[in-house]
């Protein structure tokens, strides 16, 4: 449950939250705050300007009121001189769930999927194998997905009336981009699972593998230039990734560089390229892009506290894994700060038996896993923030129970 204002400053920011007050230990939290200006809204439903959003603290409901006597026009049939109530128990136990974030871009995901294998080509059986391999195993396809939000979303906000051919050319070569990554660091991290299968290079060898990553690189690289906008190009043109290995110097600033490398620059330049194909301002643009960015960055941090929080079979590859390979994530970071001991054995690569094991509980125990939760907050509050720019709409919703959707993942 979560309440939104449309360019407005509710004078409070996402993270000061407060309990809905219900008994339910699963209850969503939502903002508060006095709405001054155009709509306030809360789950799918809008309020009038001028109510006041609060919490009440003895009972499993929130209220609207009027923060002014008079009397004005009604919104949504719902006028400034009324209380609403609404009740957040049986909503709150419902999680949010990729289908029903995507269920007004399910149509456009459809196509996406049935015309991915036709992009690739039919040229070489193998290397189709390999990529139909990744292709079946399970994605989520969050990042077209994202584009096709933004897209729905921007182009309402420039008045088109349906998405333009360079939106959805633009989710496929971001999948197939991602997807070819996904292929690649597989075989540098030796992995033998991706998404509870095996990896294409186990199926297939490193050989096929590498040539089926470089293949659609290639193909998602042709595309991309044939869309012929030269500041979309040099968006996803600029995508690169960062390591350093076994260095516990690495700072807080170190790893979000690193993270926007692998992560969210792609998501960035997927959001920002969608909203330039609606033809929008260049300050929405640029908001979807930090938008993006803060998403991405987010993802990654509650991607790197499930490394330790969940086993091996609920990842779908080996937990711990980023740790095991010397990869310095937010966890680790700040778990430094308080374990001496967690340097020791990480520099020593896990010499001793049982080192590794220790490691972990050291991350656990140390804060580590409670900081980067704060961290993952912190950025999913700037992507909120990033949509104000948007209409409120059934897309700009999923939008933000996409960032939401991410967050529960730890909670």
């Amino acid at each position: 449950m979560m309440m939104s204002c449309r360019n407005i400053d509710l004078g409070t920011s996402v993270l000061d939250l407060m309990p809905c007050g219900c008994s339910s230990p699963t209850s969503r939290r939502i903002f508060f705050g006095n709405c001054s200006k155009t709509v306030c809204s809360i789950g799918r439903r809008s309020y009038g300007a001028g109510n006041l959003v609060f919490l009440r603290q003895d009972s499993g409901s929130c209220r609207a009121i009027p923060a002014k006597p008079k009397e004005s026009a009604l919104v949504n049939g719902l006028g400034e001189d009324k209380t609403v109530m609404i009740n957040l128990r049986q909503e709150s136990r419902k999680p949010i769930s990729l289908e029903s974030l995507f269920e007004v871009v399910a149509d456009d995901l459809q196509s996406l999927n049935d015309n991915l294998l036709s992009i690739v080509g039919a040229e070489n059986p193998v290397l189709i194998s390999a990529a139909e391999q990744i292709f079946s195993a399970g994605g989520k396809r969050m990042r077209p997905g994202l584009v096709f939000l933004v897209s729905q979303a921007t182009a309402e906000l420039a008045g088109l009336k349906e998405l333009t051919v360079e939106h959805r050319r633009l989710a496929e070569i971001i999948e197939m981009i991602h997807t070819a990554s996904l292929i690649h660091d597989d075989v540098l991290d030796e992995s033998d699972m991706r998404r509870g299968k095996e990896t294409v290079h186990e199926l297939f060898g490193t050989r096929v593998a590498v040539l089926a990553g470089d293949f659609m690189f290639a193909q998602a690289s042709w595309y991309l230039a044939n869309l012929e906008n030269l500041e979309v190009i040099k968006l996803i043109s600029q995508i690169k990734q960062a390591s350093s290995l076994f260095d516990c110097d690495v700072k807080l600033d170190d790893y979000l560089l690193k993270s926007y490398y692998k992560t969210a620059s792609l998501v960035a330049a997927s959001t920002k390229g969608a909203a330039i194909f609606s033809s929008v301002e260049s300050e929405v643009a640029e908001q979807m892009y930090q938008f993006g960015k803060n998403l991405g960055l987010s993802f990654q941090v509650v991607d790197d506290i499930l490394d330790f929080t969940q086993s091996s079979e609920q990842l779908g590859k080996p937990a711990a894994n980023d740790l095991a390979k010397g990869n310095i994530t937010a966890p680790v970071i700040f778990a430094l700060e308080n374990e001496p001991r967690l340097r020791e054995i990480i520099e020593s690569e896990f010499y001793e038996p049982g080192s590794l094991e220790e490691a972990i509980e050291m991350v656990r125990s140390g804060g580590g896993i409670k900081r980067a939760q704060e961290l993952a907050k912190e950025k999913a509050e700037l992507a909120l923030k990033n949509l104000s720019c948007l209409p409120i709409s059934g897309f700009r919703s999923a939008l933000e129970d996409m960032v939401m959707f991410n967050l529960e993942r730890i909670d």
